[in-house]
This record gives structure tokens, sequence and C-alpha cells, in this order.
């Protein structure tokens, strides 16, 4: 018995499936992936530099020290009897301090008087005497010798009122002298002596002190380098002085307060001190109500000149990079962000100066700072204009 095999033909609801599938293999080897949309830029407030015309100035440290200080010491010597003043107190010129024992002075002076008195009645005699003599002479009555000595006798006489007069003159100094007086007007430190204390004519410990508070001085120190820039750039025309007067100094206290009072700059020193390569600058303030007081620590805020050309921009606008440079982002005319290193110099409100690395025009990225970094596209949603002082005023938003 044969086997029989037999192979049907395919139908056609399956040969049109096959096609199907093979079309549909072939379409989607031939697509492409659709792109995805471009990414949106971030916003960012910028802050577009103008150059301004700046009153700059330099602030120094500092220590406050008394317009005259006069240190009271006995002219004669004896025993003090009485303290006239009250210690801290304020006092004027020629105020009596202490009080030395006069008995011994008092009976110099009086016996300086009766030596000028005998003096004088000494020269009553002399003096008629020469007249005398001169026409006796004449006549041969007296010798020549006589008339001589008389004469010499009644110059004498002369000399000696003079200096009993001197003597008396002297032993007057000297008692005045036992009432001890204030040379000059202002704070009287601590005595250092009491009553029944034995002090000496010209001793080297002074009694008191007395220190001129009002005006006082502020004496400050700078570099000479800074001097020497400083003037280079008032030369040069970068930085316009003030004013032909003295500059003006304002000063800040220990506790960051300002005084309410403006100095004058009086004088810089003739020389540089070579250990620290400083010059010392003194500078006079008025003190009505003794708040300053010497020895205190202060800062000096020395008026410098104009900038004309200034460039500031706002604290947080800056930043430092890892080797502590200051740094700023800024959005160029292409959209794109590029980062400065900047030299800054002191702070103005709530800005920094800038000395080096923008220009005018440039825009500098003060908002959104964390969305973008260096060769990032950045838009801007708002824009700030530069104000003298304060913070940045808000423009209207920008169309880039």
């Amino acid at each position: 018995m044969m086997d029989s095999h037999f192979t049907l033909p395919p139908s056609k609801t399956s040969v049109t499936l096959a096609l199907l599938c093979a079309s549909l293999a072939i379409a989607g080897c031939n697509k492409t992936p659709a792109a995805a949309p471009p990414a949106h830029a971030p916003e960012v407030g910028v802050y577009t530099v103008t150059p301004q015309a700046l009153p700059m100035s330099t602030e120094l440290p500092g220590r406050t020290a008394a317009y005259q200080v006069a240190e009271v010491r006995p002219q004669v010597s004896g025993v003090i009897l009485k303290r006239l003043f009250v210690e801290g107190a304020d006092v004027a010129a020629g105020t009596s301090l202490y009080r030395i024992d006069p008995a011994s002075y008092q009976a110099q002076y009086n016996s300086a008087r009766a030596a000028l008195n005998k003096a004088k009645a000494n020269l009553l005699t002399s003096g008629p005497k020469v007249a005398r003599y001169k026409e006796l002479v004449a006549i041969e009555g007296v010798s020549r010798q006589d008339y001589d000595d008389a004469v010499a006798a009644n110059e004498q006489g002369k000399a000696d009122v003079e200096a009993a007069a001197a003597a008396l003159e002297v032993a007057n100094i000297n008692l005045k002298y036992t009432n001890v007086y204030a040379p000059i007007g202002g704070r009287i430190s601590r005595s250092s002596v009491t009553a029944g204390a034995l002090v000496t004519a010209s001793q080297a410990a002074a009694l008191t002190t007395v220190q001129q508070l009002d005006p006082i001085y502020v004496d400050v120190t700078q570099s000479s380098t800074d001097m020497l820039r400083l003037k280079r750039e008032l030369a040069s025309g970068s930085l316009k002085k003030t004013g032909a007067g003295q500059a003006k100094v304002s000063l800040l206290l220990a506790d960051g307060t300002r005084y309410a009072e403006s100095g004058k700059l009086q004088f810089s020193d003739v020389s540089v001190d070579p250990g620290t390569g400083n010059v010392t600058l003194r500078a006079l303030f008025p003190n009505p109500k003794g708040d300053l007081l010497p020895g205190m620590y202060v800062r000096a805020v020395l008026e410098n000149g104009i900038d004309e050309n200034a460039i500031v921009v706002p604290q947080q606008g800056v930043t430092r990079n890892q080797k502590g440079e200051a740094t700023a982002l800024v959005l160029n005319s292409e959209g794109k962000v590029e980062q400065r290193v900047l030299s800054t110099g002191a702070t103005l409100g709530d800005k920094w100066l800038v000395t080096a690395g923008l220009v005018a025009g440039d825009r500098v990225i003060v908002e959104g700072l964390q969305k973008v970094k260096p060769g990032a596209s950045a838009t801007v949603a708002r824009a700030f204009a530069a104000t003298p002082a304060g913070a940045p005023a808000a423009n209207a938003k920008s169309d880039h």
C-alpha cells in the first residue's frame, strides 16, 4: 500500500497577513525618531554697568590724642596744705589746684621788701651829698677825691635799690608759686599727692595732668604705597580733588557708630616710619560733648577725591572662585554667559567698587545665578539700572 502525502495550497487570508507584516517591518526600519523639543533658556536678572562720579575715600585705623597736654609740677618746694580740685573734673586755665605752705616764702618776701626800703633810704642821703660836693669842689671846698667818692656812693645806692627791687620781685614770684595753677583748661586727671606731701621745685613726677579735649586730635597711619598711588591718581586726573581746602574726615567709633562731628586733615608726617612703612596723618575734630577721650581706637574715613568713571555692582552679583578671586557672570550680546575675574575695592553700601574686569554696558547677572554657568544661554527677565546709592532700581521687563 502506497503512502500518499498532500500539500495544501496557501489560503488567500494567510498570504494577505504575511504581506501586511512585511510592509510594517519595512516601514518601521525606515522611520526616523522625532527630535525632542528645544530646552527653554533660563531667565536671569541683570545689572547694566554704568560709570558714575563717586567720592572716593580711604578708611584708616587710628587713635585719639589730646589737643594739649600739660603736666603740672611745683615750681617751689614745700608741703602740700590742700588739694583744691575734683579729680576728673573740667578746670579752666588759671584755676588754683594745690596750696603749698607759704610761710617761708612770705618771710622771704617781707625780708626783700625791707631790704628795698633800706636801699631807698640810703639813696636819700647820697643824692643830696653829691649835689653839695659838686658846688664845693668848684671852689676847692672839698677835694676832688671826696667828690668822686660821693658820686660813686650815690651810684652804688641806686644799684642797691634796683637789686633790692629785683629780689623783692623774685620773692613775690616764689610766694605766688605756693598756689599751683592749671596752665591750660581741660580735663584734669587724678592727683599723685595728697595733703601733707613734701614736693620739690621742678620734680620729675607730675602732681597731676590737664588735657584739653575740645578740639581733639586723631592720629591715623597710611602706608606710603597708598599715599603714592593717591598722588599719582590725582596727578593723572583719574581722581579729582574735592576742593582747595583741607580734606574732610569722618570718624567711625570702636562700636561701629559714626561720630556726629566731621573733622579736617591737619598735616601728614614728613617722614616714613622705617619699621612699618607708614606715614602718620593727623586730623582735628570738634569734641564739644567730650565723647572722645585720649587713646580711643577709631577708624577715620578720609576723602581722597572724586572718581568720574567709577564702576559699582551689587554685592549679590559678585562671588568668589576656588582661588578666592572675585568673579561675576556677565551676559554678552549673544545671550551667552561669561565669567569675569574682578578687582574690587571698597564696599559702598550694598555694592562693590570694581576697579578692573568690567566696562560700561556690561550686563552682570544678579538674579538666577544658580540657573546658569559659563557658556550657557540665558534670557533677561529683569533689568536693574545703576543708582547712586542703595539697592539697584528695577526697570521694566526686557524682551530678550
